[in-house]
């Protein structure tokens, strides 16, 4: 059987890699294990920000209704991730600063850096300057479920937080207490002389 890349019906394209019966199981290897994880990384994220999904979980590998399933699984080759695969992927990519366990006291589920926390500081600070926000008082539900349709929407708050603390150190951020419970205003950066 010739290796080919597949479309979902989604859009996304799965590698050639993904037809390939061992790339679903754990190698013996060091190197080959270390490549194909690294593999699974790149599809995990592509995948994540093409749909922008933010976390993934072993419990994506028993439903067959997960937006992960078509990924986690190629019926066609009746191949699967099992869980300690995964769970060793997941673990790879927190160690490597691609995802973080959230929360933090378990390791069963992830938040996924398709965006680092650095970027998305990046993409909330460029977002409150074309929509005029800065000096203004954002609750966290007005920039992850704004009005039109931006960047930020459907952001978790805990990776919205995230983004907020770098701003923070740098000036370009302060949080703020709203009836809510907590806002930030965006401040426009001082130019250095």
């Amino acid at each position: 059987m010739a290796l080919s890349t597949v479309t979902l019906p989604s859009g996304f394209l799965l590698p050639s890699i993904h037809a390939a019966p061992p790339f679903f199981t754990q190698q013996p290897n060091a190197t080959t294990q270390a490549s194909a994880t690294g593999h699974w990384k790149r599809l995990i994220l592509a995948f994540a920000r093409f749909h922008k999904l933010y976390t993934l979980s072993l419990a994506d590998l028993e439903d067959t209704k997960s937006p992960w399933a078509n990924v986690l699984r190629n019926e066609r080759i009746n191949r699967r991730l099992l869980p300690p695969y995964l769970s060793a992927i997941l673990q790879d990519m927190n160690t490597s600063n691609q995802a973080t366990f959230e929360p933090p006291t378990q390791k069963t589920s992830v938040l996924l850096y398709w965006n680092t926390p650095e970027q998305w500081a990046d993409i909330l600070y460029d977002w409150g300057v074309s929509t005029g926000q800065l000096n203004t008082i954002l609750t966290f539900y007005e920039i992850t479920e704004p009005a039109l349709e931006s960047a930020l929407s459907g952001i978790p708050v805990v990776l919205l937080k995230k983004a907020i603390v770098l701003l923070q150190k740098n000036g370009r951020a302060q949080v703020i207490s709203v009836a809510d419970g907590e806002g930030v205003k965006l401040l426009p950066q001082t130019s250095v002389p």
